[in-house]
């Protein structure tokens, strides 16, 4: 397959908020008012089963990290397989992780990144995400990945595939536009035709399950927005992008507990918020604080970093999903080096509007090309001991 170029979260974010996107995006979903309909309302009924996928045991079964392995938008951003196989091995090591959601674009990226996962000893799930191209390049693009991924399975590794990612927003001709960003611009001036819409979403979901199910025989899933309608009939596990907020963790349970009416495990395929003071309350609209007309680009107002910020909410979610006994809780995202961290002037700080719980620091602050580093956020270190201490329990049993 010739290899095609979508679009990065990076990128879609940026863009999305440069179209003045303020009250409509989130991380993996935009415009849900407007796409409009109820969460997946066309399953089979409530259903019977726990939902857990946990065979009745307690806590979550699967404790992970999202990794992107789509290039970065610079020469000094993008992906390096060393850099990979070292940010794999401090997953396991050092966060503590089980579980590592392998997403993006790129095949050869995205079955190396796998690889090095499930020889790691993780548990992968892998979820292709190659956008702004015509449907048979996706769908081939799937079709690659899923092959792969039934390779891994078949040698005996842990694996879930999901075929995508809100097939909406990344797939032309579901919604009007030619690229991610049309699509947004014309979500958000509701220049679209939602039963039209949800028909297309409805006739391509159903083709990619299909052909996810032609390639891999495991668990098959898909990573929805949480207002998306789905069948889920198609698919093993539910999966949902996730970032409410609520002060207290019960209204959380009784959110989640919609997703479980099929009777089929629950997987949070996102979940997370950025590191100011004030970010979780924005649910899901952390992200949009960065002035993109600016040269060099800059944040908006007058926040205040605050890495416990994030690190508490993260961790209240970890426990909500624990106490339920999900399948699987992925938080993005490990790494953005697109956004890098600055200490010194507050305003060009991009870390502030990242989901990372890493920061990303580049040699040189103001040299497009220059190498860079993360180091660990409170973020990182909350989710290790959280993580850690299910380890523990787990060995204990």
């Amino acid at each position: 397959m010739e290899k095609t170029k979508g679009i990065s979260r990076a990128q879609f974010l940026a863009g999305a908020a440069a179209l003045g996107a303020t009250a409509a995006v989130l991380p993996s979903g935009v415009a849900q008012a407007a796409v409009g309909g109820g969460a997946g309302t066309v399953g089979p009924g409530s259903g019977s089963g726990s939902g857990s996928g946990s065979g009745g045991r307690r806590g979550l079964r699967h404790r992970g990290v999202v990794y992107t392995v789509g290039e970065g938008e610079t020469p000094g951003t993008a992906w390096s397989a060393a850099r990979m196989r070292r940010d794999i091995r401090v997953i396991r090591d050092e966060l503590r992780a089980d579980t590592v959601d392998v997403t993006g674009d790129g095949v050869e990226r995205l079955t190396k990144t796998a690889a090095e996962a499930a020889e790691r000893g993780l548990h992968v799930w892998l979820q292709p995400t190659l956008g702004d191209v015509p449907e048979r390049d996706i769908l081939e693009h799937l079709a690659e990945c899923g092959r792969f991924a039934e390779r891994l399975r078949r040698q005996g590794a842990s694996v879930d595939f999901s075929v995508g990612c809100e097939f909406w927003l990344f797939v032309p001709g579901i919604v009007p536009g030619a690229t991610v960003l049309d699509r947004v611009e014309n979500l958000l001036n509701g220049t679209f035709d939602p039963v039209k819409m949800q028909r297309r979403l409805d006739r391509f979901t159903a083709r990619a399950a299909a052909l996810g199910r032609s390639v891999f025989h495991g668990r098959l899933s898909y990573a929805a927005a949480q207002d998306d309608q789905v069948d889920w009939r198609l698919f093993d596990v539910v999966g949902i992008d996730y970032y409410s907020y609520f002060r207290q963790p019960a209204d959380y349970v009784r959110e989640l507990r919609k997703y479980r009416r099929w009777g089929k495990p629950l997987a949070i395929t996102e979940f997370g918020t950025c590191a100011y003071v004030g970010a979780p309350e924005t649910a899901g609209m952390g992200w949009n604080v960065v002035d993109y007309d600016k040269d060099p680009e800059e944040i908006k107002g007058h926040l205040v970093r605050s890495e416990h910020t994030q690190a508490a909410y993260l961790v209240d979610l970890v426990r909500v999903f624990e106490s339920m006994g999900l399948y699987a809780a992925m938080a993005f995202e490990f790494v953005t080096p697109d956004a890098p961290h600055r200490t010194d002037n507050p305003r060009y700080d991009l870390d502030l509007a990242s989901y990372s719980i890493t920061k990303a620091i580049k040699d040189r602050p103001n040299d497009p090309r220059s190498d860079w580093h993360w180091e660990p956020k409170e973020a990182f270190h909350a989710l290790a001991r959280q993580y850690g201490k299910a380890c523990v329990a787990a060995q204990a049993q």
